[in-house]
């Protein structure tokens, strides 16, 4: 007799996301945390604190970790794109969506139904579903890039006109968007609807996981995504 314990396990299960897009995923979402944070105390300081200046370093500090998290934000980045030419399919999946796909556009519908409780199956996809690939294609490839600019813009007018900061960034940034405190405003507007994307990004993850019967925390831990009722997989290319 075959016991609950030992009975073999049929899920199907497909390699999707390799190590170094696992690793950048999270290492990712450390540096907007602490960007979020940080920026929003650039952006609302703190009030004054009693006693001499030189004895607080508080807004120093603050500052410090705003821009190593950039830092590593930006670099991160860089190796993003490096992996989505040299990893599989799936690394390149939200730098090309395939808009001009019938078939993609009836996939985001059907997403937006699922997510509107509309629709009563899920689709099952080894990578992002198509909704998914759109808004990680406008906040995570179009919004890094946008605040990586106007970051290392504000960035530059610290470190002064001879640095290769205000130089590569400032120099030209700055005056496209009128004067300085635009692209505060811009960089600082854009890290809400980054944090509004973030919260959608975990709930959609935790729903996911409950309703459709595929893993998609635990495929960001281990690479590997599991099906929970042996159904057909579409593969989204």
């Amino acid at each position: 007799m075959t016991t609950m314990a030992t009975k073999p396990h049929s899920e199907p299960s497909v390699y999707v996301y390799e190590a170094p897009l696992r690793l950048w995923h999270w290492m990712n979402a450390l540096a907007i945390v602490v960007l979020c944070i940080s920026g929003y105390f650039i952006g609302s300081p703190l009030p004054t604190m009693p006693g001499e200046a030189s004895d607080h370093y508080l807004m120093g500090y603050i500052r410090f970790a705003h821009f190593a998290a950039a830092y590593i934000f930006a670099i991160g980045f860089l190796g993003r794109i490096y992996w989505a030419i040299v990893g599989n399919e799936h690394a390149r999946q939200i730098f090309l969506p395939p808009i001009l796909s019938s078939e993609f556009w009836d996939g985001v519908l059907h997403e937006a139904k699922w997510y509107l409780f509309l629709a009563k199956e899920p689709r099952k996809y080894t990578g992002h579903n198509p909704m998914a690939v759109i808004f990680m294609h406008l906040m995570m490839v179009w919004g890094t890039v946008f605040m990586i600019l106007t970051g290392f813009a504000l960035y530059g007018e610290g470190t002064g006109y001879d640095s290769w900061q205000y130089t590569m960034f400032s120099s030209w940034i700055i005056p496209l968007f009128g004067q300085s405190q635009d692209v505060h405003t811009f960089h600082h507007l854009v890290m809400w609807v980054i944090i509004v994307f973030a919260i959608m990004h975990i709930y959609v993850a935790i729903r996911e996981d409950i309703m459709s019967r595929q893993s998609l925390i635990s495929t960001m831990i281990s690479g590997w995504r599991m099906f929970k009722d042996g159904r057909d997989v579409d593969d989204l290319h």
